[in-house]
């Protein structure tokens, strides 16, 4: 019947059950029974509540809203726990779940959906807390109308007073519920909030401004419509999401309760957007290169394997985007980028990740000298957007990057200073570099003792010297320092410098101990290309024998290990080809996006900036 149809739209429209309608009479039983399946609902959790009288009455007290008629729930808010109902009595998950399926059937008797499509806001909630920032305790706007949502994430009810903290993505809002006024404009509303609506839950809210006396801006509500009904629990507010694995698993979880962690993820788009915008601004042009390959390369690193079955071809995601983006050099692109996302299927640390982000820039005309300006420049406007400032909190110590130009030091120079060897005067004596370094790095500390091992296995001057570098020197960086002319031998991409025999044009950037960005002149020449890449693969066959045999000298175990992250490095025939078309002077930097919000947020591991960490399956 039309009546009917009309009784269904108006209640759509107001969230109130109409009366008028002879159709909705007809259906006042079965209303009355949920009515009555709530009431019973609501006089069960009541009597929970009563278990809890003391503790209720005395954060009543705390808060004086029996007093003063403020539960200023934006400044103490309490989440229900882990395994707490609304009432703050311990129950498992299932039956929290449980008990919030049965609210939302009574929400749906109150013409409630519990699961919306839209709803229209006025302001959020920052923006309501600025433009009233002068308005007085105890004060509310006549006439003022605003409509604002978000998620309810603290809630108290004082009889015919109830308190709820509203959160949306900017900012959060106090709800002052005062029933006589909400039962004026939607009859059943405050028996709603205080009996159907619970922490977690998304709603909307009409209403007017007001200053509450314990100077909480809120909002006075003349409508509530339930948007989400959230059917689990949120973690307690005091303990929080604590399982540090489980915050990795449940990100969605750890971002509602932990507004420091949407600070982070906020701060990383900001700092990629400032990187993009800098290099557009400069002329560059952002490129796409392809994620999957024939071959791994431009970097040494083992690759993810995979395979295309209609072409019938092994593949291998990529380990940098280095060399399509010089090939579109070679193509006429003067400046180029991409930031995206490269994998290398290897161990996890609080530095790596297999999948992680890189910001790839190449320059045509220019040299190693412009990519450490470009690269200074970079970092400080990273860390004005994100900080405000360059002088830079990261755990016990202070990062100044305001000190420009950063200090620039030679990798061999950094080497002599640490342990009194100076390993590029040995030359080709590789022997008599290895007599040096084993004894010195026993002699610095423990630490740097555990790179005798690779010194053992380095199959030239060069590598004893990357050796020594990283076992006594790279952990010792703490302020910006570029590390400059690095070996010919590890740099198979780089141009050699052209004053310093057997070293390359190139810098890697260390702050904090960490490598944060690599960057040389690029080798143009496609002869000595080819040479250089012919040595890598002959190292790396002889490096992995060594490393081998000695598995196999310790055990199976060691050897699987060793199998398990064993690679081959290839010759890009295709790469040098494009070199021999002709690749102008190029200059090329890249670095880790992921270790610069880790440094510009204060971030102690990889997995605090990366929203969905890959992690270990668990079983079911």
């Amino acid at each position: 019947p039309r009546s009917m149809l009309r009784a269904r739209a108006f209640a759509r429209r107001t969230g109130s059950t109409p009366r008028a309608s002879r159709a909705a009479r007809a259906r006042a039983p079965t209303r009355a029974r949920a009515r009555e399946s709530a009431r019973a609902t609501a006089t069960a959790a009541t009597t929970r509540r009563r278990g809890a009288t003391t503790r209720t009455r005395a954060r009543a007290s705390d808060a004086g809203t029996n007093k003063k008629r403020d539960g200023g729930a934006g400044n103490r808010k309490r989440g229900e726990g882990g395994g707490r109902d609304a009432s703050g009595v311990t129950s498992s998950p299932e039956e929290v779940k449980a008990l919030r399926a049965q609210k939302l059937d009574a929400l749906g008797a109150l013409g409630q959906r519990g699961f919306d499509y839209r709803f229209d806001r006025t302001k959020y909630c920052d923006a309501l807390q600025r433009e009233h920032e002068g308005l007085e305790n105890g004060v509310e706007i006549e006439g003022s109308s605003e409509a604002v949502c978000g998620r309810v994430m603290a809630k108290r009810s004082f009889g015919k007073l109830a308190f709820l903290s509203l959160v949306d993505e900017r900012g959060s809002v106090q709800l002052f519920c005062d029933k006589k006024r909400l039962d004026e404009t939607s009859p059943g509303a405050f028996e709603m909030i205080t009996e159907l609506v619970d922490v977690g839950d998304i709603i909307g809210v009409h209403g007017s401004v007001k200053r509450s006396d314990k100077g909480e801006l809120s909002i006075v509500p003349a409508k509530v419509q339930m948007l989400t009904k959230a059917l689990l629990p949120l973690p307690d507010k005091w303990h929080g999401l604590q399982d540090v694995e489980k915050r990795y698993r449940q990100r969605y979880v750890d971002l509602i309760v932990s507004p420091e962690v949407r600070n982070t993820f906020k701060a990383r788009s900001n700092i990629i957007s400032t990187i993009r915008r800098m290099l557009d601004d400069d002329g560059f042009l952002e490129m796409e290169t392809p994620v999957l390959h024939t071959q791994a390369g431009g970097a040494d690193a083992k690759p993810f394997n995979t395979f295309h079955n209609a072409l019938g071809m092994q593949l291998t995601l990529r380990i940098a985007t280095e060399l399509h983006l010089k090939r579109l050099v070679v193509g006429g692109f003067e400046r180029v980028y991409e930031l995206g996302r490269v994998f290398r299927n290897e161990g996890l640390s609080t530095r790596h990740n297999p999948e992680f982000t890189s910001i790839e820039v190449y320059q045509a005309y220019a040299d190693v000298t412009d990519m450490l300006e470009l690269t200074e420049e970079m970092i400080c406007r990273c860390a004005m957007k994100a900080c405000g400032t360059l002088t830079i909190p990261y755990g016990d110590v202070t990062i100044d990057l305001s000190q420009r130009p950063w200090r620039r030091a030679p990798m061999n120079d950094l080497v002599k200073e640490a342990t009194g060897v100076d390993v590029m005067a040995f030359g080709d004596d590789l022997e008599g570099a290895k007599a040096a370094a084993i004894p010195a790095l026993k002699a610095h500390s423990k630490k740097a003792g555990e790179g005798i091992k690779g010194v053992k296995l380095a199959a030239s001057v060069g590598h004893v010297l990357n050796e020594m570098f990283e076992a006594a020197c790279e952990s010792d960086l703490i302020q910006p320092t570029f590390v400059l002319d690095h070996p010919l031998e590890i740099s198979p991409l780089a141009k050699p410098h052209r004053s310093k025999p057997g070293v390359t044009e190139r810098f890697e950037l260390f702050v904090v101990g960490r490598e944060l960005a690599n960057s040389f002149s690029e080798l143009t020449d496609p002869i000595d290309q080819r040479k250089r890449l012919e040595a890598q693969m002959v190292t790396h066959a002889k490096t992995s024998a060594a490393q081998r045999e000695a598995a196999a000298a310790s055990g199976k175990d060691e050897l699987k290990a060793l199998e398990d992250e064993a690679y081959d490095v290839e010759m890009d025939e295709d790469f040098v080809a494009a070199l021999e078309y002709g690749m102008p002077p190029t200059a090329g930097m890249g670095l880790g996006v992921d270790r610069l919000v880790m440094l510009l947020t204060n971030s102690p591991s990889i997995r605090d900036v990366i929203a969905f960490p890959l992690l270990k399956k668990q079983d079911s």
